[in-house]
């Protein structure tokens, strides 16, 4: 997934504010499964849902106005209940700004842990 770098994301025109890479995580994995075949919002609408449990983000180079970052997503490892994403984003001089993990935990309308649906783990650990 591309990303372009705005003055609405940075800390007054600087680098990148740090939380925004959150956003950016989200969208790229919800951009993974949506390639997969995995609609998040229909998901929702039929009470499965995937929580943040982990977020790890090590920060190796800043990114800058104007920059366009590409990040890339993978699925490192489906269990029971957990989806463990792992990204690098790399700026347009393909230097890595960061290096990221994300575990997510599918649980059901009152947030409860529930086993991944079987039709959407197939999905997810297809290549």
């Amino acid at each position: 997934m591309k990303v372009k770098i705005y003055y609405h994301h940075t800390d007054c025109g600087g680098p990148v504010y740090y939380a925004r890479y959150l956003d950016f995580l989200e969208e790229a994995r919800t951009e993974l499964l949506g390639q997969k075949g995995v609609s998040v919002k229909e998901l929702a609408g039929e009470g499965v849902l995937f929580v943040v449990a982990r977020q790890e983000i090590d920060y190796k180079f800043p990114a800058y106005l104007g920059d366009e970052l590409n990040i890339a997503t993978r699925i490192a490892n489906v269990s029971g209940v957990r989806i463990e994403f792992e990204y690098e984003i790399k700026n347009q001089d393909d230097k890595t700004c960061a290096l990221a993990k994300t575990t997510l935990v599918c649980v059901n309308s009152g947030l409860k842990p529930k086993a991944i649906p079987e039709e959407i783990r197939e999905k997810i650990t297809q290549d």
